[in-house]
């Protein structure tokens, strides 16, 4: 039988022999019944939250605060774990309801009597009053909380364990100045914002693993750009900042036998593992096939014929010293920029043909690059985001691009003007290629 049904029935059949008063139960268990419902929908509310982010720092400030106003408790604090990138551990905090200020000048609390059931992960503790308990005050050289803390008498602590490797991961702790504040049910509420910010700590934290394999194998296949003469050439590559879409950009600048330059951006649709592994294949085709001095339409042919159905865009340009020229072919991908000695600038290489593995036949066109010009090569990341739309991201990379004007000769000025049109929240890579074609000498 449900819970609350014999009550149900025997109203009913109070009330259907005239009983008035039968109503006052009935009434009575609706209300209890709907409180429950709402404390488990206003839970289950916190952990989609929780679990729907990948900052750990957002991740355990809002658990904090959320447990904190829900156990009612005058103040809270997260103490959780890291592993920094020599494999060594360290405790971090977060704290709610209290200044960070107000336990600064403290140590990280010891394993004692107290803390172990927590940081061992062992059970939760509710206490009425702590200073009582038979474990209170037994870590020499102290005795109980060190001077000036904030004064504890009601205690709830809570272990937050990994679903997956049943480790702990950092524990909860609350506490009020009063005795006796904490009830079963703040007790219960506790025990569910720690589920579930364990859940949220395991997917970002195997999120992060997976972020850093990915940049670093992104990295390490970035090429050494050698020096040209006459050319001075600005290369960047950023990771995401933000959001899961790293891997699949990248650059090249391949100095070929004839002396002449070949110049490739690309992007991988997709991110992880999968896009930095087609990534670093069609790189590397494409500079087997530039080391043979196909033209660029022959080679993007050749490429995509190797690829695999999917969606690969790639910008392949190439520079001859003899007669000034550019010669180029265009995957998809968006257009170069071109900015002539005068001053003025264009695009070159829009819509030329479908992204490699779709196109069978990639069009090839020519323009001067005469001492005095520029030539700009990037990736989506740069100009499109989320919250922009990619045709204004370009109206912005060009008037940027014309206001710094010869600024762009120094690597630092990239850096800053990457940071103006991104305001550093680029939620996909950022490729670049830079090339001013100066009045000789090697660069």
């Amino acid at each position: 039988m449900e819970p609350g049904t014999d009550v149900v029935a025997e109203a009913v059949r109070r009330i259907a022999a005239g009983d008035r008063e039968a109503v006052s139960p009935l009434v009575e268990l609706v209300d209890r019944l709907r409180a429950e419902a709402a404390l488990v929908d206003g839970l289950h509310s916190v952990g989609r939250r929780l679990t729907s982010q990948l900052d750990i720092d957002r991740i355990v400030q809002d658990a904090t605060d959320s447990a904190t106003k829900a156990t009612g408790a005058a103040f809270g604090a997260f103490f959780y774990n890291l592993v920094d990138q020599f494999g060594e551990s360290y405790t971090l905090y977060t704290l709610s309801g209290v200044p960070r200020e107000a336990f600064s000048r403290f140590p990280m609390p010891r394993n004692t009597e107290i803390f172990a059931p927590t940081f061992d992960g062992v059970r939760t503790v509710r206490s009425d009053d702590i200073t009582r308990d038979p474990g209170f005050g037994k870590n020499p050289p102290y005795r109980g909380m060190p001077e000036g803390h904030l004064p504890v008498r009601s205690y709830l602590a809570v272990p937050v364990l990994s679903p997956t490797s049943g480790k702990v991961l950092g524990g909860f702790f609350f506490g009020h100045a009063e005795p006796g504040r904490f009830t079963e049910r703040h007790e219960y509420l506790a025990e569910g914002i720690a589920g579930y910010s364990a859940i949220a700590l395991d997917n970002a934290r195997l999120y992060e693993r997976e972020r850093t394999l990915v940049a670093e194998l992104s990295r390490s296949m970035l090429p050494e750009v050698p020096g040209i003469p006459g050319l001075r050439i600005i290369t960047r590559y950023l990771p995401a900042a933000t959001g899961t879409n790293v891997g699949g950009d990248w650059f090249d600048v391949i100095r070929l036998p004839s002396g002449r330059t070949a110049f490739v951006i690309g992007d991988v649709v997709g991110h992880g593992v999968p896009a930095a592994t087609v990534m670093g294949q069609t790189r590397t085709a494409i500079r087997a096939y530039a080391l043979l001095e196909l033209r660029p339409s022959e080679l993007l042919l050749r490429v995509s014929q190797l690829t695999e159905p999917g969606f690969v865009t790639c910008f392949y340009a190439v520079h001859d010293p003899e007669d000034h020229s550019l010669t180029y072919a265009n995957a998809g991908h968006l257009p170069a920029v071109l900015r002539h000695p005068d001053g003025r600038i264009d695009q070159v290489g829009e819509a030329l043909a479908p992204p490699l593995g779709v196109g069978s036949a990639f069009a090839e066109e020519r323009t001067g690059f005469p001492p005095g010009s520029d030539l700009l090569l990037y990736t989506d990341g740069l100009v499109e985001s989320p919250a922009r739309d990619i045709t204004l991201g370009i109206e912005r990379l060009l008037g940027a691009f014309a206001a710094y004007g010869d600024r762009l000769g120094d690597a630092a000025a990239w850096d800053d003007l990457i940071e103006e049109i991104t305001h550093n929240r680029h939620d996909d890579d950022i490729a670049v290629i830079h090339v001013q074609h100066t009045t000789g000498g090697e660069e």
